[in-house]
């Protein structure tokens, strides 16, 4: 799944940075800076007379005055610290977009910094209020508090440095990444009705009479004699989605030994749950979804991964946490215990948008320990729970609002990670008019997507 296409120039590298320090935040940020540029990380000099020689397109990141082209970022001074401190942080506006750690230069600000702050998630380690989950609140967020929660910032700043670097330095050949998109589903809840205990099927069918939900008991009573199809089956209806488009999508599965307060779903150790899972393996690409027990039991990670790996017969290194729970840096240290290598949780579980301010892949960095791990993140922008539970969205809106990350992801050539579940795309009567709007957004994608 590479965005991109490597190039370099003859016998030299592509980019290169001087700086008179070079700390492990500035390689981090060089590399993705670099690797977005033009698929390859920009090469680091702190030799004046290195730099000066290279005649291809540079940035030098100092106040020092070094005669010859160049792109000139003052350094803000986080990417030369160690430790986490609060950031007096002054938004402004620079060419209709948001800017902070102002320092002059070429370029206005410390767009290395900035970039850094938003991809480490700095802030998530400082004091911060908690959601009713015990999550990170997004009220907390700078992205969030400056109205910028609903853009790619990041890679907006990236282009902007693109064009600036091309003005300078016209013959370089910089490469855009491509506009790419894959659809990822939770599965929760495979069944509405079917294949749970005896004991929550009686215990849901009393509340239905106790409550007045003769619809509701009427539908279950059909559903478990083989009259009505199951409201949550809607992986027939997936697969012709996703078929003539030729989509990859990918299907996190929640597998937790037991059912808790948060994890509804159907166990693991139902037969009809293992034949789900291995008809997916076989079609698909499949990653396991911690449980929110998990949380509080790190050892129940390794666990469900490796029943998901039983079941499977496959090696699992993908994943994203049930209900967005996670905690820096813990949870993504147990994640790399684990053996996962790319986690998708990277959104929020309360409102759409970007919580790293990115639309593209990349690694986490561990604040704490100062160093790149392997652990690469894929954020998400979109998530139809938020849309429905928090946001309150009808399906017209939340068509609108899928159309809007569209949007701004296609045009900085991002890559565009929506979630749904499929308890959302089946029958059930809550969600009428949502799978719609889905396939109506599908359709456009992958429209435009053979058309460019």
């Amino acid at each position: 799944m590479n965005r991109y296409e490597y190039i370099r120039f003859p016998d030299q590298c592509l980019m290169l940075i001087y700086s008179p320090i070079i700390s492990n935040r500035l390689r981090y940020i060089t590399q993705f800076i670099g690797r977005e540029l033009a698929g390859t990380p920009a090469d680091l000099t702190a030799d004046v007379k290195q730099f000066q020689q290279y005649d291809g397109p540079k940035i030098n990141y100092s106040t020092e005055v070094l005669p010859g082209n160049g792109v000139c970022i003052y350094p803000h001074g986080l990417l030369e610290q160690r430790g986490i401190t609060h950031q007096d942080i002054s938004c402004s506006e620079q060419h209709g977009y948001t800017v902070f750690f102002q320092s002059g230069g070429d370029f206005g600000f410390d767009v290395l910094a900035a970039s850094f702050y938003l991809l480490s998630r700095y802030e998530e380690y400082l004091p911060h209020r908690l959601d009713m989950y015990g999550r990170y609140a997004h009220e907390n967020s700078l992205a969030y508090r400056e109205r910028f929660l609903d853009q790619p910032l990041v890679n907006t700043w990236i282009e902007q440095l693109r064009v600036l670097l091309m003005e300078q330095f016209p013959a370089a050949k910089f490469q855009n990444p491509r506009f790419t998109f894959r659809p990822t589903y939770d599965i929760d809840e495979a069944y509405s009705y079917k294949y749970k205990t005896w004991w929550r099927s009686a215990g849901a069918a009393l509340k239905d009479l106790l409550s007045g939900k003769w619809a509701n008991w009427r539908i279950r009573r059909n559903v478990l004699n083989g009259q009505l199809p199951d409201p949550f089956d809607a992986y027939n209806w997936m697969d012709d989605l996703h078929r003539p488009h030729r989509l990859a999508p990918l299907y996190f599965f929640l597998m937790a030994a037991k059912t808790g307060r948060y994890d509804r779903h159907i166990l693991p150790s139902e037969i009809a749950m293992q034949t789900l899972i291995r008809q997916h393996a076989q079609q698909y690409a499949i990653g396991i979804h911690p449980s929110w027990q998990s949380g509080d039991d790190p050892l129940l990670i390794t666990s469900e991964k490796s029943e998901l790996e039983r079941i499977s017969q496959l090696k699992i290194s993908s994943s994203r946490q049930h209900f967005i729970r996670f905690t820096l840096p813990e949870t993504y240290r147990r994640l790399i215990a684990a053996g996962i290598k790319e986690d998708y949780s990277m959104g929020f579980g309360s409102i759409n948008g970007f919580r790293a301010s990115v639309a593209s892949p990349f690694y986490w960095y561990d604040l704490q320990k100062e160093e790149t791990t392997f652990l690469q993140l894929f954020p998400y922008c979109y998530m139809e729970a938020n849309s429905y539970y928090e946001q309150k969205h009808t399906p017209a809106q939340a068509l609108e609002e899928m159309q809007h990350y569209y949007t701004v992801v296609k045009k900085v050539n991002g890559m565009l990670i929506t979630i749904w579940h499929n308890t959302f795309l089946g029958t059930d009567e809550r969600f009428a008019g949502w799978r719609d709007v889905y396939r109506q957004m599908l359709e456009q994608i992958t429209h435009d997507m053979k058309h460019t």
